[in-house]
């Protein structure tokens, strides 16, 4: 990781920004080292770092009609009919009671205390200090504060204060229009120093207003906030022009006033959104910058450069935009003391005005943000003091999707602070607690703590999210733990090292010479040869070295080093009719070359016998068009066509699969249950028929991806993980790995479901006789693997709702995605494979596919390196740590041509190319894994595949030396009495 950072870190740390320097954010983000940038970085935040929580007065305090507070704009604008006339509400009304915070003050400060934060952000309310806006001060609102701010001061916790966080006093609006009056700055003013003399001796950290585009935009200009005011673009920028003069007389207030006394420090919150161009060239990245310029800049750029607004808006807004007087430049310019971001819901993809995208691609990257900001604005100190996502108002305390957002903007602030030398030194979650989420009301929720808000004491309850937060915090990051790290060591002698391909290229045409036809050569005319009819010549037995696309895949695969080739006979194809009625005997031919030529050169066949696929599930068609597996015929019909492969090819392959990955998602359960008898009937075929003469093993290979719990602190989400893993794993595996019947998960729950009647699915029971039978059909633990699933018991996206196993996928958006967004979760494999040591004993484990599709390009190839080498190194530790009996592995897949974008082979104008991930995969094999200066040498015997064919000359060598000596002799004989002939007869004439 250190490497990673420095690689990152040569491509240009900040300097000293300016504006327009934000420009170079998009072409630099666009070539940081793939994928080692997207990594999950393990690492820590710097020494002092401030963690926090944050709430505002709206949203969660609640008590509107109590002590003495006036109405804001917000309360007038939420009791305005939004339901037909005579309809009950859907809900609480606005911000009313919220989390009634008012009422529980202590409540909140114990869920601080909880989360061991170092601040607490949270408004005043204006209304409830200065009910008409401006004097006199309401006692009972200064005591609420009051008492506050001592209890945070007692738990030793700072108080981020912001004055005013949308929630104007309706006194105002009515008397003079609000933010559109003039009059406005000043009596903002006056509300300021109140709040200065009554409270700042106990705040360090001051903000004057929180997101002033949305104010100014949605409040004044389209009106789809409080006041409602849809005064067009025009009033917009007028408001927005008086909130800057506001905000700066508030700081020239205290930094003349209150600043030597108080020492503490001034700011305002500012949200933004990200922007990424639809493609990357240079009118795009302008028009992201405009974009950016027009929400964030608007504001940023008067405060932190030069007083004024960004060229960009000047220019394109001629008449509309107000101008500030040279005198007012640099009053504005410099009023803050840090900078005071706010990212995440609720401007991004909510309140963000379509027109101030310019046609580029809305996006949530906090890190380049952070990074833009300190280029354009000199590199300020950054204090994010609004920063989360949300999840669904009927989501309760297993707030999987929040976590994970969380997650991804912690991390990438990290990433800003290590890699790109940004200078971020605060992080607020919002929000504390659940509360009105101000446009979208209740319909979202936003907290660390569950509120129900239908109850009357409006308890804290703590969502999963809590556990997360306070883990980082005393972490102070995400510091790197052992099991992160990657560990040397080597994979014992026989190690299987393969490679897969679903089904080979089977190219039967015969070589020319094998033509019986006669032919002549017209030399006179055509010049071509011309097939002479009736005429032919005696046939002659084919041979292994007719068929050219052996010779080309075998050559292939002798350049990775493999020990093992994986593939798939097809049954469609060798027995056309379902029965030994009709034999493909070339094709049949075609397997046995392909498994001798594999084994002359010391590569061991790896042949499943069968492997569904779309059309027809790979069955004969008169097996697939008579309900495939779910008749069971099909089950005598596949023992038959396992014994003609044990006949016809088992001289030559030693390592059977019965079936390769059957895909669960698609069986039924009777289809399920059958193909377990076909299964166990094949493995004892070939236990008492063929093993003592072909002394081979056999087994099934199992498709199994591991299921993590989305919620790791959740017994709920851990049940349901577990449901899962039992449903697309344990279904097919208990039988013959466990007890011989279907695991009681699946029995269970499939019993709850019907009960209620909304299911009708029977799992079938097994006799003694076939659980005998099923139980311990194996000689190995076969399985495919390539990623992790999270997944919760929250319903949260139905779309990805599962309502028959009643569980969530959730997706970790800090994990590396291949393009077709397959997550690579490495550790996954390990925690699979420790599995199904605990489940079913010391197996001998292969993994027999394991690999993840990649660009086509050649340079983008470095996912699948990484892939590679750090599935294989979680292998290593299931093996070296956790004494798993892991016997193989197996890299899925061999070429592009079978398998289109997972190959190690491209395949493009009928040429094969190896790709780097190929020569990556061919090291680790030749150092059987990842030795180490301390690694002890291991000395293994050569092992030498078996050829039944090559067994005559092996052992007879020799007997075969004298002969070819004799042969040589012969020759060299028949030469020396030519040649001597010759010169006889030359001398005589």
């Amino acid at each position: 990781m250190a490497l990673a950072a420095l690689l990152l870190l040569l491509l240009g740390r900040l300097g000293l920004g300016a504006p327009g320097q934000g420009a170079g954010t998009w072409s630099r983000f666009a070539r940081l080292p793939y994928p080692q940038d997207q990594l999950f970085l393990h690492d820590t935040f710097p020494d002092g770092f401030l963690w926090g929580a944050g709430s505002a007065a709206y949203q969660t305090e609640g008590g509107w009609r109590q002590g003495g507070k006036g109405a804001s704009v917000w309360d007038t604008f939420a009791h305005r009919p939004a339901t037909p006339p005579g309809a009950a509400p859907p809900g609480p009304v606005g911000g009313d009671v919220a989390s009634d915070s008012y009422n529980n003050l202590f409540r909140d400060v114990e869920g601080l205390r909880r989360l061991g934060v170092s601040h607490y952000r949270f408004s005043l309310s204006w209304a409830r200090l200065l009910p008409n806006g401006t004097a006199p001060p309401n006692p009972a609102g200064l005591a609420h504060y009051g008492r506050l701010l001592a209890r945070l001061r007692e738990m030793g916790v700072e108080p981020v204060v912001t004055l005013y966080h949308w929630d104007l006093p309706q006194a105002l609006q009515d008397a003079f229009g609000g933010w559109a009056s003039p009059v406005l700055p000043q009596l903002f003013r006056d509300y300021a120093e109140l709040c200065f003399r009554h409270f700042g001796g106990q705040v360090r950290y001051w903000l004057t207003m929180d997101n002033p585009y949305v104010v100014a935009w949605h409040g004044y200009g389209t009106g789809r906030l409080p006041p409602g005011v849809r005064g067009g673009p025009r009033l917009g920028y007028l408001a927005a022009h008086h909130l800057l003069q506001a905000h700066a007389k508030v700081w020239h207030l205290y930094n003349d006033h209150f600043r030597p006394a108080q020492r503490g420090k001034v700011s305002i919150a500012l949200s933004s959104h990200w922007i990424k161009p639809q493609r990357m060239t240079e009118k795009n990245i302008k028009e992201c910058q405009k974009s950016l310029d027009f929400v964030l800049g608007w504001f940023a750029k008067p405060i932190f450069i030069d007083g004024d607004y960004p060229e960009s808006m000047r220019s394109n807004l001629s008449s509309l935009l107000p101008e500030f007087s040279e005198a007012e430049k640099k009053y504005i310019k410099g009023t803050a003391d840090f900078f005071g971001l706010s990212f995440g819901a609720t401007l991004s993809f909510q309140l963000l005005d379509s027109h101030m995208k310019f046609q580029q691609l809305e996006s949530i990257s906090l890190r380049q943000l952070l990074y833009w900001i300190s280029s354009e604005y000199n590199n300020p100190q950054i204090f994010i003091v609004e920063n989360s996502w949300f999840v669904s108002g009927t989501t309760k305390r297993d707030d999987a999707k929040y976590i994970y957002y969380l997650k991804k903007f912690i991390m990438e602030t990290l990433k800003a602070i290590r890699y790109d030398g940004v200078n971020v030194f605060g992080y607020t979650v919002w929000s504390l607690l659940d509360g009105f989420e101000w446009h979208r009301g209740y319909s979202i929720r936003r907290g660390l703590f569950y509120v129900d808000f239908q109850s009357h004491d409006k308890k804290l309850m703590p969502k999963s999210s809590v556990l997360f937060y306070e883990k980082v915090i005393e972490k102070n990051g995400f510091p790197p733990l052992p099991e992160n790290q990657p560990i040397e060591g080597i994979f014992p002698c026989g190690f299987a090292w393969g490679i897969v391909d679903n089904y080979i290229e089977v190219d039967t045409t015969p070589a020319q010479f094998l033509d019986s036809s006669v032919y002549v050569w017209d030399v006179h005319q055509t010049k071509k040869l011309i097939k002479v009819d009736g005429v032919y010549a005696s046939k002659r037995k084919r041979h292994c070295v007719d068929f050219a696309a052996i010779r080309l895949q075998i050559s292939l695969l002798q350049e990775m080093h493999v020990t093992h080739f994986h593939f798939s006979l097809k049954w469609s194809l060798i027995l056309p009719l379902g029965n030994l009625s009709l034999i493909n005997h070339t094709l049949v031919h075609y397997y046995q070359c392909f498994a001798s030529e594999l084994l002359r050169v010391n590569i061991t066949p790896v042949v499943a016998l069968w492997q569904p696929m779309i059309e027809n599930q790979e069955l004969p068609v008169s097996l697939a068009k008579y309900g495939a597996w779910e008749n069971t015929e099909t089950v005598q019909a596949f023992v038959e066509y396992a014994r003609f492969c044990f006949t016809s090819l088992g001289d030559h392959v030693k390592f059977w699969i019965t079936m390769n990955e059957p895909s669960v998602k698609n069986l039924t359960y009777t289809a399920g249950h059958n193909l377990l008898k076909a299964h166990a009937k094949v493995w004892h075929l070939y236990d008492k028929e063929f093993r003592r003469s072909q002394k081979g093993k056999i087994s099934i290979a199992l498709q199994a991806d591991w299921v993590e719990p989305a919620c790791p602190f959740s017994r709920n989400d851990q049940e349901v993980a577990d449901r899962i893993l039992e449903f697309d794993v344990g279904w097919l595996a208990e039988p013959i790995f466990g007890n011989g019947d279907y695991p009681e998960v699946m029995r269970a729950w499939l019993h709850r479901i019907n009960s209620v009647d909304l299911y009708n699915f029977h799992l079938p029971y097994f006799s003694e006789d076939e659980k005998k039978l099923i139980q311990g059909s194996f000689d190995f633990f076969a399985l495919s693997h390539y990623t992790t699933t999270l997944v919760g018991s929250e319903k949260e996206d139905a779309v990805k709702y599962d309502h028959y196993l009643e569980v969530q996928m959730i997706n970790d958006i800090t994990w590396l995605h291949s393009p077709s967004r397959v997550a690579v979760v490495p550790w996954g494999l390990r925690k699979l494979l420790k599995w199904v040591k605990s489940k079913y004993g010391d197996v001998p484990v292969y993994v027999m596919a394991n690999g993840i599709d990649d660009d086509q390009n050649m340079v983008h190839d470095k996912l699948r390196v990484y892939y590679i080498q750090n599935y294989i190194n979680e292998a290593l530790k299931a093996y070296t740590l956790d004494n798993v009996n892991l016997q193989g592995y197996f890299v899925y897949s061999f070429n592009d041509k079978t398998a289109p974008k997972y190959g190690l082979y491209s395949y493009v104008a009928n040429q094969y190319e190896p790709k780097p991930s190929l020569k990556h995969y061919r090291e680790i094999i030749d150092n059987n894994g990842f030795p180490g200066p301390e690694t002890p040498e291991l000395l293994c015997p050569e092992e030498v595949a078996s050829c039944p064919k090559c067994h005559f000359f092996r052992t007879r060598k020799s007997l075969l030396a004298f002969i070819s000596f004799l042969f040589v002799a012969f020759i060299v004989t028949i030469f020396f009495i030519t040649y001597y002939s010759k010169r006889v007869e030359r001398r005589y004439k």
